[in-house]
């Protein structure tokens, strides 16, 4: 039997891309080598060999994050070069990555979210008035940026004039949220027109980080992930519905995964990742694993679903 040829697209020139190499190598080791041919592009040096070689790929994996990636750009180059490609499209690609307009279309779904504040620099509310808006402490995020890049929490109205500094280095434009204190989940979702919500996945940030930034994304031991999350069979069966309800207002294709937060029993949306985590160990691969699907059998059904996609 002919192997299929898969594009294998890590790496780019985001600020993740480190964290894009790294899963795009766990992604290389998980793949079976006997039913792919896998060729490998960085688009940071690769791009002119990407198109150049389009006619002979059947299917591209996407193991990108934030700009360039996961905001729909390298979707629209593979749609002119006709190559299917795991997940979402152009449009919600770029609607995952825009935390404004997204939060805009889960209010619309009928979600709740965090209160919150948009603006760019030119016309950024004082620290004051955003205190006196939706009150501290507040979560300073860019727009588009993913992994937690950027982010600070302000607990001051100087914290909050710091966090701005930080956050306009990323973006021209900045959300400011109220904080929700509450327990943290994601929900992952796979599939094309049936879509199936994957058990979620609690997170416990170390006492260390202030919330799951960054580095405790990524550090080894820095987090504990506790998956199915320790939620009521009420409020499990909920916040996989929001997860749902999110992956559709976006127009989502194959998988997706969606940070929500929970107090006092309310479920807050934070964000939709459309192209989420792709190690053995990440959020969504753990997710799969719990109801059985383990990580190359996950890969297997990602092009499956991106070849029914096409």
């Amino acid at each position: 039997m002919k192997k299929m040829s898969v594009a294998l697209i890590a790496g780019g020139k985001s600020a993740e891309r480190e964290v894009s190499l790294k899963s795009g190598e766990q992604v290389y080791k998980a793949l079976n080598k006997d039913k792919y041919d896998i060729r490998r592009y960085d688009p940071l040096n690769d791009l002119e060999r990407l198109v150049r070689e389009a006619p002979e790929t059947d299917v591209a994996l996407i193991i990108m994050h934030g700009r360039g990636g996961e905001d729909g750009t390298i979707q629209g180059l593979l749609d002119l070069l006709e190559v299917p490609y795991q997940g979402s499209g152009v449009l919600a690609s770029a609607l995952g990555m825009n935390k404004e307009l997204s939060k805009i279309l889960y209010l619309q779904a009928g979600l709740r979210v965090p209160r919150a504040l948009a603006f760019a620099r030119n016309d950024a509310p004082s620290p004051e008035k955003i205190e006196e808006t939706l009150g501290l402490p507040g979560v300073i995020k860019p727009v588009n940026e993913g992994s937690s890049i950027g982010i600070t929490i302000a607990r001051s109205p100087k914290e909050l004039e710091e966090g701005l500094t930080a956050a306009f280095k990323y973006d021209y434009r900045v959300l400011v949220e109220e904080f929700i204190e509450g327990t943290e989940v994601t929900g992952g979702v796979l599939g094309n027109a049936k879509l199936q919500a994957l058990p979620l996945v609690e997170i416990v940030p170390s006492t260390s980080y202030p919330f799951f930034t960054y580095e405790a994304k990524y550090q080894p031991g820095a987090t504990t992930e506790i998956c199915p999350a320790r939620l009521d069979p009420e409020l499990t069966a909920a916040a996989q519905k929001c997860a749902l309800t999110a992956h559709r207002a976006l127009g989502c294709r194959g998988y997706s995964r969606t940070d929500m937060k929970i107090r006092d029993g309310e479920i807050y949306v934070l964000e939709t990742n459309t192209i989420p985590g792709m190690t053995a160990t990440s959020l969504f691969p753990q997710g799969a694993q719990a109801m059985g699907l383990e990580f190359p059998e996950l890969l297997d059904t990602l092009i499956h679903l991106a070849l029914e996609k096409n």
